[in-house]
C-alpha cells in the first residue's frame, strides 16, 4: 500500500508555451521543446507516485518524502509510507522530520559564504587564521578555505562520526580539534570527500560569527526562509521526537526500528533534521538567487559562486562546484546526496531551468539503492538523454583500482577494490562490493554503463586518465573521489 500526503500542485508553465503551426522552423523547434517540458512537469507527480509504489513493494522502503519545485513554486510535496511503521503513522511532507545526512552540508556552505560576503572570511586564506587549534601544513602548503569548498584538503577519511549513544557526542569543535585526519597529499591537487573538512567549515562560521553553529543557521538561514522545523540540533522535545521518521532494519521480512543515530561530533557535516516542505523553501531560495519572498540569505553572485565549477579530478567531466557537487552537464545540475545508517537522501537543482527536487527515504538496506533509482528516474524524465555512440578502440589498463577516500591509518582492504576486466571488444566488466556492471567504449579512455540503463538516462560514464606512474579512473556520478590503480 502506498500512502500519500499532498499539498497543492501548481503548474507554473504558461499555456503560451504552446506554439502555432505558422511559426518558423526554429520557433517550432523551441515550441516542441517547451511543450515537452510542460508535459514532463505536468505528469511528474504521477510518475513519481508510480516509482514510489514499486519501491515500497520491492526495495524495502518504509517511508519517504519527495518535494519538487520550479520557478519559485512547489510542484509537489508528498509523503509515502510510514514515519513509524509500528504505530502506522504516515509520512506527512509538511511535518515529518527526516535526517538528510550530508545534504546538511549545503546549509554549512551557505553559512560560510555569508561570512565571506561580510568580509569575515577570505576564500584563499589559511584555515588556521579562523580557529583555535592548529591544522598542520603538508609539505609547507596549508589548507585554505577554498580547499574546504572543493574537498581538496588532501586528508585521510575519518571514522567515528555516527554513534548511537548521545552521551558520547562532544561539541563538534572539540571533536574535530582532537581528530585531525592524517595528511596524505598536497592540498588543492585532487578531490577526496571530507566530512571533517565540512565540520571545520562550520566551526569557522561559529568562531568568526561568535554564535553557536546551530543557533547561527537558525537565525541566518532557517528562520528567514520560514524553515520553522529545520535544525542542526539533535536533542528534541517530545513533540519534535514524535514527528521524527524512524530508521529501520529488515528482519525476517519485517521492519524493526533502530535506535536514534547521532552525528553531532561533526554536526555541520550531517546532523540536520527537516521536513520536505522546509527543504522546498531552501531550494526555491537557492534557485531564486539567494532570495525567497522578502528574505535574502545570499547575494546572487554568492549563489552563482556556490554553483560554479571549482575543481574536477578529470577535466571535462563532472567535478565539484563550491560545496555543491556537479550532477550533470547538459543541462547543468548541482546538488548533494546524503546517507546515514538509516536515511538516504538527495537534493538536485537545475539552476538554468528553475527546477529542483529533494527526496529522503528510510527502510531496509534496499532503500539506499531506491534513493538513487528515484533520483535518476526524475532526472531522466525531466531531462532525457540519448546513449552515446559506441566506438571501437584499445582496452585501458585493467586490474584493481582503489578509492582515494579511505582511512590511511588502517591497512587497505583489497576485497573492497574496484576490479576492471575486459568483457569483449570495446567492453569492460567492473566488480565492486559484490556487484557487477558492464560498460562500453564511447571515446578515448571513456566508457558508458550499459547495465541497468533506463530510457532517457542519465547514463553513467567513467574515464581513465593519469599516466604510467599513477593511472586513475573516475566516474561521472562520483565527482568527490577518484580511483588509483593498485600496482601488482
Amino acid at each position: 500500500m502506498i500512502l500519500l500526503r499532498r499539498r497543492g500542485i501548481a503548474m507554473p508553465l504558461s499555456l503560451a508555451l504552446l506554439a502555432s503551426s505558422a511559426m518558423p522552423v526554429t520557433a517550432q523547434t523551441s515550441a516542441r521543446a517547451s511543450t515537452a517540458a510542460l508535459a514532463a512537469i505536468t505528469t511528474l507527480p504521477a510518475f513519481i507516485d508510480g516509482v514510489m509504489a514499486q519501491q515500497i513493494a520491492t526495495r524495502e522502503v518504509a517511508g519517504a518524502v519527495v518535494t519538487v519545485v520550479q520557478n519559485g513554486r512547489v510542484i509537489m510535496s508528498r509523503g509515502y509510507g510510514y514515519a513509524d511503521v509500528d504505530r502506522a503513522i504516515p509520512v506527512d511532507p509538511a511535518t515529518t522530520l527526516f535526517r538528510p545526512g550530508s545534504v546538511s552540508k549545503l546549509f554549512t556552505w551557505v553559512a560560510l559564504m555569508q561570512q565571506i560576503e561580510r568580509g569575515n572570511v577570505s576564500m584563499d586564506a589559511d584555515v588556521n587564521q579562523y580557529i583555535d587549534f592548529k591544522v598542520p601544513a603538508f609539505e609547507g602548503k596549508p589548507i585554505t578555505v577554498r580547499d574546504l569548498f572543493q574537498h581538496t584538503e588532501g586528508m585521510s577519511d575519518v571514522g567515528g562520526i555516527i554513534i548511537p549513544d548521545p552521551a558520547k557526542v562532544e561539541p563538534f569543535g572539540k571533536w574535530i580539534a582532537t581528530h585531525i585526519p592524517r595528511r596524505v597529499w598536497a592540498p588543492g591537487t585532487e578531490t577526496s570527500y571530507s566530512n571533517w573538512g565540512a565540520a571545520l567549515a562550520g566551526y569557522i562560521v561559529e568562531r568568526v560569527s561568535g554564535e553557536p553553529f546551530a543557533t547561527y543557521t537558525e537565525r541566518h538561514i532557517f528562520r528567514p526562509l520560514g524553515m520553522s522545523s529545520t535544525t542542526f540540533l539533535e536533542t528534541f522535545d517530545a513533540p519534535m521526537r514524535l514527528r521524527s521518521a524512524l530508521g529501520y532494519k529488515l528482519e525476517n521480512g519485517r521492519f524493526v526500528a533502530n535506535g536514534i543515530e547521532y552525528v553531532g561530533n561533526i554536526a555541520p557535516a550531517g546532523s540536520v533534521s527537516a521536513p520536505g516542505a522546509d527543504m522546498s523553501r531552501f531550494m526555491m531560495a537557492m534557485l531564486g538567487g539567494g532570495q525567497l519572498g522578502g528574505a535574502r540569505i545570499l547575494k546572487p553572485a554568492s549563489v552563482r559562486m556556490l554553483m560554479s565549477d571549482s575543481f574536477a579530478n578529470v577535466p571535462g567531466m563532472e567535478g565539484m562546484a563550491h560545496g555543491f557537487m556537479v550532477r550533470g552537464l547538459a543541462p547543468r545540475l548541482v546538488g548533494h546526496g546524503g546517507n546515514t545508517r538509516d536515511f538516504h537522501s538527495d537534493l538536485v537543482l537545475a539552476p538554468d531551468r528553475g527546477f529542483g527536487f529533494f527526496i529522503s527515504m528510510t527502510g531496509g538496506e534496499g532503500s539506499y539503492g531506491a534513493r538513487t533509482e528515484l533520483t535518476e528516474a526524475i532526472i531522466g524524465r525531466m531531462f532525457p538523454r540519448q546513449p552515446a555512440v559506441r566506438v571501437a578502440g584499445p582496452s585501458p589498463r585493467i586490474g584493481s583500482y582503489r578509492t582515494n577516500r579511505r582511512d590511511y591509518d588502517k591497512p587497505p582492504s583489497p576485497e573492497r577494490d574496484l576490479k576492471v576486466s575486459v568483457a569483449g571488444t570495446g567492453a569492460l566488466k567492473l566488480e565492486l562490493s559484490g556487484r557487477t556492471s558492464y560498460w562500453q567504449r564511447i571515446g578515448a579512455d571513456t566508457y558508458e554503463q550499459v547495465t541497468g540503463a533506463r530510457a532517457g538516462g542519465p547514463y553513467e560514464q567513467l574515464r581513465f586518465y593519469g599516466d604510467d606512474r599513477d593511472p586513475r579512473l573516475s566516474f561521472s556520478s562520483q565527482p568527490h573521489v577518484t580511483y588509483h590503480f593498485v600496482k601488482p
